[in-house]
């Protein structure tokens, strides 16, 4: 009984350092991606206004 419940702590504690390993892992890549757009001097759209001339 002793060795089921050490297994399932094991299964517990892995599946929990998994979870906030991808947590991590998520969380970096977003840093990443917004650091990567800071080089950039403006992202705003560009908006042409087309009409006629009145």
């Amino acid at each position: 009984m002793k060795i089921i419940a050490l297994l399932l702590a094991l299964v517990l504690g892995l599946g929990f350092s998994m979870k906030q390993t991808a947590n991590d892992q998520k969380e970096i890549s977003f840093q990443h991606e917004l650091n990567q757009y800071k080089s950039y001097p403006n992202l705003l759209p560009v908006v042409e206004v087309v009409g006629h001339k009145s």
